[in-house]
């Protein structure tokens, strides 16, 4: 197998007597898109900043294209950043500030290309202190990935930005895995996760509680049958919630042949019948309890 890009081992970070990071491990692999998730104060923006060699860890080690993250000369012009707030001098232009990350890089790319991709090459003039927010979120896209960077962290990337600019950032980011870019995703769009994932790694309280495929982690829930609440008694155990019958099984294809099957040798309709896995959302929520 491929050397991961990143590799987290027994990662601890301590404020004082406040434990943020509590022995985690994770690896990410060449190519994939890693998503790390977690409530507020779960410990994710901790830990990618150790990563991204902003941070120096308690204790564990981390390791980015072999190398220790505050090697900033072997790793920073490998690695482009999307933090969630820019920190761009309102005074500098669009253009400006995006050539000025180039040089402090160490990245080669050709500026005009950048911001056509991000959408901003009308703004190239314009002073920072003069953007909207979702043009602002765009810049800082457009820094993160000038160059294309082989590793690119993205935090809360679509936050500020209407459907059609998530919906091209999303494009650019296809088109830098296609050219062999790793990416790294934080965010609280739990469906931004959950369609676009690799893995996914589930933070609360400071430990790694779940890491998996989006199948992996939905298949440690039951799915849910549902239909309108009517007849009783069914054939396999349910409850009923706010007018709502719900079935929720392990087994989803043959319970729900089993209960197809009865509905038609007793002539029940089974209304409004929905069937499917748990949600992303579901498995985050199970974390919290």
């Amino acid at each position: 197998m491929s050397t991961p890009v990143i590799e987290v081992d027994k990662l601890n970070l301590k404020y004082g007597e406040f434990h943020a990071v509590k022995d985690l491990s994770f690896e990410v692999r060449p190519g994939e898109l890693y998503a790390l998730l977690g409530t507020n104060g779960a410990g994710k923006t901790s830990a990618l900043e150790t990563v991204e060699g902003h941070r120096q860890a308690t204790s564990g080690t981390v390791r980015v294209f072999g190398h220790d993250p505050g090697d900033r000369k072997a790793v920073r012009p490998r690695m482009g950043i999307m933090l969630q707030e820019s920190g761009f001098s309102p005074d500098l232009t669009v253009r400006e500030s995006v050539n000025l990350i180039g040089q402090l890089t160490a990245r080669q790319d050709d500026t005009g290309r950048v911001l056509d991709v991000v959408g901003l090459t009308r703004k190239a003039g314009t002073l920072v202190s003069q953007l909207s927010g979702g043009e602002k979120r765009r810049l800082d896209f457009a820094t993160a990935v000038y160059g294309t960077p082989e590793l690119i962290f993205l935090d809360e990337p679509t936050t500020g930005l209407d459907i059609q600019s998530r919906d091209s950032l999303w494009e650019s980011v296809d088109r830098l895995r296609e050219n062999g870019s790793t990416i790294v995703l934080t965010t609280h769009y739990l469906e931004e996760a959950q369609q676009r994932a690799d893995r996914i790694g589930l933070m609360h309280q400071g430990v790694l509680r779940r890491e998996g495929t989006v199948g992996e982690l939905t298949r440690t829930l039951p799915s849910h049958i549902r239909f309108a609440a009517g007849p009783q008694p069914l054939p396999l155990a349910s409850t009923e919630r706010d007018g709502v019958t719900v079935i929720e099984t392990f087994q989803l294809q043959k319970d729900l042949h089993v209960l197809l099957g009865w509905a038609q040798d007793h002539g029940v309709e089974l209304r409004d019948l929905s069937a499917g896995p748990t949600s992303l959302d579901d498995v985050f929520r199970a974390i919290e309890a």
